[in-house]
């Protein structure tokens, strides 16, 4: 959701808006949050059957630094790693989730 249907829907409500609910615009962020995202959306993803997702291919991260001209490289790699981290959990929560499911209906016959 972005500030403005936010701002919207309470106006529908007719309620005040809170200030700690409104969604942070892309201008609210650090350039480095902005860069990180875009970058770790550019690189590749490794992914390997009955694995699954196993994280980004790092391979041109230098080109991308050069590219958005990062500056503050230590907490650039750690968004991307964090960014990272959150993709491979989903993705196992998600294979484990579908394994589940397919052992469930393999009990039955």
């Amino acid at each position: 959701m972005t500030a403005d249907r936010y701002f919207t829907m309470m106006e529908q409500l007719e309620k005040e808006p809170i200030e700690s609910e409104i969604p942070p615009e892309w201008e609210d962020f650090p350039e480095v949050v902005i860069d990180a995202i875009n970058t770790w959306n550019h690189l590749g993803d490794r992914v390997y059957p009955d694995i699954g997702y196993v994280g980004k291919d790092y391979t041109n991260l230098n080109h991308w630094i050069n590219v958005y001209m990062v500056e503050d490289r230590e907490f650039f790699l750690e968004l991307l790693h964090w960014l990272d981290s959150q993709a491979i959990k989903k993705s196992s929560e998600q294979l484990k989730k579908e394994y589940d499911k397919l052992k469930r209906q393999n009990r039955g016959k």
